[in-house]
């Protein structure tokens, strides 16, 4: 018999397939299950298991700020545009959300 915190995690997780690499996102606010005012700007972390990862990547989710549309005069491949695979990962949920890496330098 599954668990029912199986079935309704307290917390919420993300199991990631990111550039063919498996890896978990995670949050430790459980209102980001319920409440959707508590979207506004959140933390999540990030851990793939692989070598180059020292630590568990904090991020911080902003989806309301929009500054990476600011270049737009770039060509969508240019470098200003570039972002990590997980970034686009965590905007097919919050469609527009800036992430920062919060000194962490991006991969993926």
């Amino acid at each position: 018999q599954v668990s029912p915190a199986l079935r309704t995690p307290r917390l919420p997780v993300w199991l990631c397939s990111v550039s063919g690499r498996h890896s978990v996102l995670f949050g430790t606010d459980s209102r980001l299950l319920s409440d959707w005012k508590s979207e506004r700007i959140f933390h999540l972390y990030f851990y793939s298991g692989q070598r180059e990862q020292t630590r568990t990547a904090h991020l911080t989710i902003d989806t309301h700020s929009h500054d990476w549309e600011e270049a737009r005069r770039e060509g969508p491949c240019s470098p200003g545009q570039r972002r990590p695979a997980l970034e686009m990962a965590i905007r097919t949920r919050w469609a527009g959300a800036t992430v920062s890496w919060n000194g962490t330098d991006p991969f993926f």
